[in-house]
């Protein structure tokens, strides 16, 4: 990762936040991008030394996705690890819930990249990545909307593969299982220790295992990889 230039988004906490450590202690110069100013910070002090940046804004704006790409020097690699999920039955669904979720999970990410595209901001050969989950093929109770969103991505993902290759631009996604991170934490302990029995490697995964697969599609070793799905789910979909 040495000389690159990555940003990451969703970096103040969770997988994000871990990406971004690892990616700057693997030699990259990172700029990082979260809504919240404390725990941005709170990341950035992480990082490992470096002319790193980070910078505030709320990608479900059309404001926040202008002023992140306003000032970023030109790009190696994108992780769009920003998310969120709310749970709901279908009859619980409504115009707020499903925009509020879809703006974060897909329209952002959607919306950024054709604006690092077209300000011509992604070098010859940059990686983006995408943070998605196996949700997108497996069905869980109350979790339709945070499913349709990963689906969304993943058939998005493939269309940039395609459409930016001639640029020399690649694209793929990652697909975790359950990942601890404070989107795991409503559930109690007795429901963690019962869910995990579902896995075949009995636990989940750690945000520190997600970001060693984002620097691997990030860096030179996956050069000829493009459009695809990199499923690290501790053997969950095996079944």
């Amino acid at each position: 990762m040495q000389g690159k230039t990555i940003l990451v988004t969703g970096a103040s906490s969770g997988i994000g936040h871990a990406i971004a450590i690892h990616t700057s202690m693997a030699g990259a110069r990172v700029i990082i991008n979260g809504r919240n100013v404390e725990r941005l910070k709170s990341t950035f002090e992480k990082l490992n030394s470096g002319d790193h940046s980070y910078v505030v804004a709320d990608l479900s704006t059309n404001e926040g996705i202008a002023r992140l790409s306003h000032d970023l020097p030109l790009l190696d690699g994108v992780v769009h690890s920003a998310g969120i999920n709310k749970r709901l039955p279908l009859k619980l669904i409504s115009d707020k819930s499903l925009t509020e979720l879809m703006q974060i999970n897909f329209y952002a990410p959607v919306l950024l990249t054709k604006s690092l595209y077209k300000k011509k901001l992604l070098n010859q050969g940059a990686s983006i990545v995408f943070i998605s989950s196996v949700a997108a093929f497996s069905a869980s109770l109350g979790n339709i909307m945070y499913m349709a969103s990963k689906g969304a991505i993943n058939s998005f993902m493939k269309g940039i593969a395609f459409e930016l290759a001639e640029s020399g631009i690649r694209a793929n996604a990652i697909q975790p299982g359950m990942v601890k991170t404070h989107l795991s934490s409503a559930l109690s302990d007795e429901d963690i220790e019962k869910d995990m029995m579902r896995y075949p490697l009995k636990r989940y995964g750690t945000p520190e295992e997600i970001a060693y697969a984002a620097i691997y599609l990030l860096s030179d070793a996956t050069r000829w990889m493009t459009g695809s799905l990199l499923t690290i789910d501790g053997g969950l979909t095996l079944r």
